[in-house]
């Protein structure tokens, strides 16, 4: 069984500052600024495509009927926006690619 490691941004920021060059200083600033429009764009309700990586999309959910599992109680879960995630093709063979 393999160790899973997590990325996080100031994995990509030494990234930015050891690939390509950037100071620490500007590499943050670039991740800040992209992690900045994305979040805006989710705000928004837009779609997002990254070509070869995927397609994030905010949608509605709807208010639904549910059950509280501690007392059995039944609540209405009230609607939201949510996140979701589709991978490209690309991203998907290069996923599978040691399989």
């Amino acid at each position: 069984m393999s160790i899973k490691k997590t990325l996080t941004k100031i994995d990509i920021i030494e990234k930015l500052y050891q690939k390509i060059g950037f100071s620490k200083k500007e590499a943050q600033d670039l991740v800040e600024s992209v992690m900045d429009e994305l979040k805006n764009e989710f705000v928004a309700g837009n779609k997002v495509k990254i070509s070869g990586f995927g397609n994030f999309v905010v949608s509605q959910k709807k208010p639904r009927k549910g059950r509280n599992p501690k007392t059995g109680e039944q609540i209405v879960i009230v609607s939201r926006r949510v996140l979701g995630f589709k991978p490209s093709q690309v991203l998907k063979k290069r996923i599978n690619q040691d399989d």
